[in-house]
């Protein structure tokens, strides 16, 4: 499932610079694919840590997310940087004019995570991570990663599901009071973007910490087909409703993460895998997932740069170069996966055991 919301993204990072405005994009809710990361990553992380916390310390969990999430976050923000310079467009006609060390220096805060105020944008669409625009759901990550470890773990499940459902009152009232009608925003380093990010964490991931607790798998039948194809449908529906009823499809957002979401989860992980080909194809996804996720914005950066020096482009004549974009991040991602991430996670395994 992680696999297909990550091709999604993809999808929708394609289709966005087509978009006249946020009500005709074709892939209108793919960034929901984050918020259904964050619900996916509390529940493994309940599954795989809840109980272990009697022989696991504090550091140990920390070290065990740091060698999963970092070396492709490292990785992700070097080619943001290689790439920055050749990416000179219509829409960032400023690039040349940023010196090479602000360039280092904001590549080595990217390494953190740590979002960088407006005064260093260095790109023009104010990202707290502008070599890697999707760094900062990351940086979301392990704020909730945080949380969990220093205290939120010890919670009881009815003191967990107070907090779930608080977190769900605030982001209903988030999505149906958007001036924009939906949850998109959380990359920028100001009140209004953090408030979004937060809020946009807090509930999904704890919301599968709280899954992974009280919920008892059972067995589903062709569970990997219909929660794959449910996500697809929630990602790819259209926008709800138009510029005067913006409520409507905020309030089709907040169900979808706090109703469907969770209900994606459950038939998944009521699933079994049957045939050795069903079970390559469910790695294969999974495994490409994360990397695909992590470098596919690093191409998308050139591809906005080629749609913005087009004027007036159309669907019919950027498909190919799409197209194009798509395959190069699935190679991109594969490549990373195999000849960077697997083996640089085995070497701090080993380093740290």
């Amino acid at each position: 499932m992680r696999g297909i919301a990550a091709f999604i993204v993809v999808f929708f990072h394609l289709a966005e610079p087509l978009a006249s405005s946020r009500f005709d994009n074709m892939v209108n809710h793919g960034y929901l694919a984050v918020d259904f990361f964050f619900l996916l990553s509390g529940f493994v992380i309940g599954y795989a840590y809840d109980d272990r916390w009697n022989k696991l310390s504090i550091g140990g969990f920390f070290r065990r997310r740091l060698e999963r999430l970092q070396p492709l976050v490292i990785l992700g923000m070097t080619l943001g940087a290689i790439g920055f310079y050749f990416a000179d467009s219509t829409i960032w006609p400023l690039i040349h004019t940023v010196p090479l060390w602000k360039l280092l220096l904001v590549m080595l805060i990217g390494y953190t995570l740590l979002p960088i105020p407006l005064s260093m944008d260095i790109r023009g669409w104010e990202e707290m991570h502008p070599l890697n625009s999707v760094g900062w759901s990351l940086f979301f990550e392990y704020i909730a990663n945080i949380l969990y470890a220093l205290g939120l773990r010890k919670l009881s499940n009815k003191a967990l599901g107070l907090f779930v459902l608080l977190a769900a009152a605030a982001l209903t009232h988030l999505a149906v009071s958007s001036p924009n009608g939906d949850i998109a925003g959380g990359w920028t380093l100001n009140f209004e973007h953090m408030r979004i990010g937060i809020t946009r964490t807090l509930f999904p991931f704890f919301a599968g910490l709280l899954l992974s607790r009280v919920t008892r798998p059972i067995y589903i039948k062709n569970a990997f087909l219909w929660s794959s194809l449910l996500l697809i449908i929630v990602l790819l529906m259209p926008r709800i409703g138009g510029p005067e009823q913006l409520w409507m499809n905020g309030l089709y957002e907040a169900f979808c993460i706090i109703i469907i979401f969770p209900l994606i989860v459950y038939i998944g992980s009521s699933g079994r895998v049957h045939t050795p080909k069903e079970a390559k194809i469910c790695k294969f996804l999974g495994d490409l997932s994360y990397p695909l996720y992590m470098t596919h914005y690093v191409l998308v950066y050139f591809y906005v740069a080629w749609i913005s020096n087009q004027d007036g482009i159309s669907l019919s004549e950027a498909w190919p170069n799409a197209l194009l974009t798509f395959s190069g991040a699935i190679v991109l991602a594969y490549i990373s996966l195999k000849w960077f991430d697997e083996p640089v996670r085995a070497w701090l395994r080993r380093k740290f055991k």
